[in-house]
């Protein structure tokens, strides 16, 4: 009979600032993020001091412990999102989470815990596209959520600079300032890569190799190997995947920084300039033939692991010609200037048109309070994009609200005319709160 753990419910302990003197700090929030109740003081030294063999044994301890499990589940439930194939819902899970987790406990102890299939939905993407996104049940995103946390730090530790996503206190913003620097520095030559289906096609046996590299508790490796092959509905079929880490999996962005952990050695080892943002990377070069030998080097790493580059996709170009540049994280490089590029403006414009529809009935000081958020937003993010790009979207923006203007008062049109902009002058809006764009750029530009 296994033993009986109760669970508190009590807030975990913070890590104690003096941890983080047990290993170098890999990122600004040094180890604040670990958990506290797997992540001692004594765990964290072993990280910066090595542990033998370089291996860590006897961890599965730390995922069943109830304080895990109890953070685990909190921060499943700070995410939301929704039930899994067996309908237990967030909500429906806090009602009951005492038996939830004690019985989540007692099956990862005893070894008899086997994850539920993934119920699998199509999101939109780009227009007529869609992207495939496997939603776990509540109790599987736990265990995952509690797997994360024993192992993110062991390879924290090891990733390098140039790697971005889902990383502790490191994000796109951090990527883009990357490349900016670079590109002022000369590295003008880009190498644009992108992995085709990358997330659907990691090889789960070398995989499995990497993290057999730093864990070599094998109820922990047979855990993640449970969830890599775990069956997937989709409507009526169903299928165990024989490749990738599924989209929407918590320990998916982990496992794939994992796996490409060893092409950003490679490229680092050998002198290249690389950000990489999960399966998103550019190599910024000083010339054609450096940027040629570094895609021979990165297509050589992709097919000795099982990869595939995406030709359409893959080029080298000089960001200082017109039509020659790169696309990252949002913005376009060309020119020797910083554009949105076209997917990211369109997706913005649609969901300005969806926030001003002619019929919305609301008033337009209501509407200009829901579109607030919205700009300020993607402002924020794209605001050193080429300042065009501002001065042309707050005109659109003002375009709508005179067409919901016109509807209100029962005259059809879409507020181009002269009439419309002496009635509704940009003044009109700006007294009602309108959050103007190009406005917001020009003063921040003129307090640098």
């Amino acid at each position: 009979m296994p033993v009986q753990m109760k669970f508190s419910f009590e807030p975990a302990p913070i890590v104690p600032e003096v941890a983080k003197q047990g290993a170098e700090a890999r990122s600004p929030l040094g180890w604040k993020w670990v958990e506290a109740s797997v992540w001692s003081e004594r765990m964290l030294a072993a990280l910066g001091n090595g542990v033998k063999g370089g291996k860590w044994y006897s961890l599965i301890d730390k995922v069943y412990n109830p304080r895990t499990l109890k953070a685990a589940w909190k921060k499943v439930a700070a995410n939301r999102g929704a039930a899994g194939v067996d309908k237990i819902s967030i909500k429906r899970f806090r009602s009951n989470a005492q038996f939830y987790l004690e019985e989540l406990e007692r099956d990862l102890r005893s070894g008899a815990f086997q994850p539920s299939p993934v119920r699998r939905v199509n999101i939109p993407k780009d227009g007529k596209k869609t992207r495939p996104l496997g939603i776990p049940t509540v109790k599987d995103r736990i265990v995952q959520t509690a797997l994360k946390m024993v192992l993110e730090p062991i390879f924290e530790n090891e990733f390098l600079e140039l790697s971005y996503g889902f990383r502790p206190g490191r994000g796109c913003k951090d990527a883009l300032r990357e490349v900016d620097r670079l590109l002022k520095e000369g590295y003008i030559w880009v190498v644009d890569a992108d992995v085709r289906s990358y997330f659907d096609t990691i090889p789960h046996d070398l995989l499995l190799d990497r993290l057999r590299e730093k864990v070599r508790d094998g109820k922990i490796l047979n855990l993640i190997k449970l969830f890599l092959k775990q069956e997937i509905m989709e409507d009526m079929k169903r299928w165990n995947p024989i490749s990738g880490t599924p989209q929407g999996a918590v320990l998916s962005p982990l496992l794939s920084n994992v796996y490409l952990h060893q092409l950003d050695l490679t490229l680092h080892q050998n002198g290249y300039e690389m950000i990489r943002y999960a399966d998103d990377w550019v190599v910024l070069c000083r010339s054609l033939e450096e940027a040629k030998a570094a895609l021979s080097m990165i297509q050589s790493w992709i097919d000795q692991n099982g990869l595939q580059l995406s030709p359409e996709k893959t080029h080298i170009g000089n960001s200082l010609e017109m039509g020659d540049g790169f696309e990252f994280l949002g913005y376009r490089f060309e020119g020797g200037s910083r554009y949105v590029r076209s997917k990211s403006l369109k997706k913005f414009k649609d969901k300005i048109r969806s926030k001003t529809r002619r019929t919305r009935g609301d008033s337009i000081e209501q509407i200009i309070s829901d579109l607030n958020p919205t700009i300020k937003g993607w402002f924020e993010y794209f605001k050193h994009a080429h300042h065009h790009t501002f001065n042309s979207l707050d005109g659109l923006i003002r375009r709508r609200l005179r067409a919901v203007l016109r509807k209100q008062k029962k005259r059809p049109g879409s507020g181009r005319t002269g009439r419309d902009h002496r009635q509704w002058p940009n003044a009109f809006f700006a007294e009602r709160g309108l959050f103007t764009m190009y406005m917001a750029h020009t003063l921040a530009r003129q307090s640098r």
